[in-house]
C-alpha cells in the first residue's frame, strides 16, 4: 500500500482530501498539520466517516529538522500533496512577513525533503488568487500572471516559481500546481466541514454563521464592482469535487511516466457566480432569511474570475459534480450538525 503525506490533513480541504482517498484508492493516507487553523477533532470526524484513523504528526512544517523527522520515520511515502498554507486575504494583507514566511518555508522544506528521500510526485495546492485582478475572462493557464492583489496571492506566485525552478533541477520529482478557485460546501454525511479557527473571511461560513446566529449578519465588501449586480464575481467549486481532483492529479502522476516535470492546471467550474448571487441561493435552498449589509470593499479582494475548465478535463478526465444548490445545502447540514454536536 502506498502511503501518501498530506500536509494540513486537519484542515478543510486537507481532510476531504483524505476522505477521498480512503473512500477510492488503496493508498494510505498520513497528515502532517500543527492545528495552527484547525484542530484534532477533525481525525474523530474522519474516522467516524470512513472508520480508518489517520497518523498526524503535530509539526511546524517551517522547522527543516521536524519536517525531515516524519520522512525519516516513513522512508516509504510515494507522494505529497501539500496543503498546508496561511489562506486568508485580508490577513495576510495585516501580517505580511507571517505569509512569506509560513507558506514559503514550508514548501521548500517539503520540496527538499522530497528531493533527499526520492519522492517521486508532488501535488501543490495553489490558487487563483495567483492571476491578479484580470479583464478577460475566463482565466485558462496561459493567461499572462498579474500582479497579484495581496501576500497571500504572491505566496502561491512565488510557490509556482519555486516549482518551476525545482523541476529544473530535479529529476526524481514531478510536481503539479493546481489553482483551485472557491472551494465550499461540506461531506455528504454533514459530518465534516469547514471550521474557521478565528471569525471567517470566507463568504460561505459566513452566510451559514449567520443563518445559524453565531454571527449577527454578513458583509458584502463592496456594492460598486463593474458587475452585473455591483458585488464581487467568483468560481465556487465543491470542496469534494476539488478533493477528487487532488487525488486524480496524483494518479495522472503515478500512471503516466511521461507526464511532464511541473504542470499547472485549473480547479473551477467555469461559471462566475456573485455575492449577492450566494446570498440569494443560500436564501432560496434553506429556506432562512439571512441579516446582510453592504460594507467597504475589502483590501486584496479582485473584482471578477472564473476558470477556463479546457486543460484540466483534458488531463485529468475530471469535472466538477456538484451543483451551487448542493453546495450550499451541504455547507448549511454541517453547520446544523456542527451546532448540534
Amino acid at each position: 500500500m502506498k502511503k501518501i503525506l498530506i500536509t494540513g490533513g486537519a484542515g478543510y480541504i486537507g481532510s476531504h482530501t483524505i476522505i477521498e482517498m480512503i473512500e477510492n484508492t488503496d493508498w494510505e493516507p498520513i497528515s502532517a498539520d500543527n492545528y495552527s487553523n484547525s484542530s484534532a477533532v477533525t481525525f474523530d470526524r474522519i474516522k467516524e466517516i470512513t472508520g480508518k484513523h489517520v497518523t498526524n504528526y503535530v509539526v511546524d512544517l517551517c522547522d527543516a529538522k521536524d519536517t525531515r523527522a516524519i520522512f525519516e520515520k516513513n522512508p516509504d511515502i510515494a507522494g505529497i500533496i501539500h496543503f498546508a498554507a496561511f489562506k486568508s486575504v485580508p490577513e495576510s494583507v495585516d501580517k505580511p512577513l507571517l505569509y512569506y514566511h509560513n507558506n514559503i518555508e514550508s514548501l521548500v522544506n517539503i520540496l527538499a525533503c522530497a528531493r533527499e528521500f526520492k519522492v517521486p510526485h508532488v501535488i501543490f495546492s495553489s490558487s487563483c488568487s495567483v492571476y491578479g485582478d484580470i479583464e478577460k475572462l475566463p482565466v485558462n493557464e496561459d493567461t499572462p500572471i498579474s500582479k497579484a492583489e495581496s501576500p497571500y496571492g504572491f505566496t502561491k506566485q512565488i510557490g509556482e516559481q519555486v516549482l518551476s525552478d525545482f523541476a529544473k533541477i530535479t529529476e526524481s520529482v514531478k510536481t503539479v500546481a493546481l489553482r483551485y478557485f472557491n472551494p465550499v460546501g461540506a461531506h455528504r454525511s454533514g459530518k465534516i466541514g469547514e471550521v474557521p479557527a478565528q471569525r471567517p473571511n470566507n463568504l460561505v461560513p459566513m452566510i451559514t454563521q449567520t443563518a445559524i446566529g453565531t454571527q449577527k449578519e454578513v458583509i458584502v465588501f463592496g456594492n460598486d464592482y463593474k458587475t452585473r449586480d455591483g458585488t464581487c464575481i467568483r468560481d465556487y467549486v465543491h470542496v469534494c469535487d476539488i478533493a477528487q481532483a487532488h487525488v486524480s492529479a496524483l494518479k495522472y502522476l503515478d500512471d503516466n511516466k511521461t507526464a511532464p516535470k511541473f504542470s499547472i492546471l485549473n480547479l473551477g467550474t467555469g461559471n462566475g457566480v456573485s455575492v449577492m448571487e450566494m446570498v440569494k441561493t443560500f436564501e432560496k435552498v434553506s429556506g432562512v432569511k439571512l441579516n446582510y449589509r453592504i460594507g467597504p470593499r475589502r483590501p486584496g479582494d479582485v473584482v471578477a474570475i472564473y476558470s477556463d475548465m479546457s486543460l484540466v478535463k483534458k488531463t485529468l478526465g475530471w469535472s466538477p459534480k456538484y451543483t451551487l444548490d448542493e453546495m450550499m445545502l451541504s455547507a448549511w447540514k454541517w453547520e446544523q450538525n456542527l451546532k448540534i454536536n
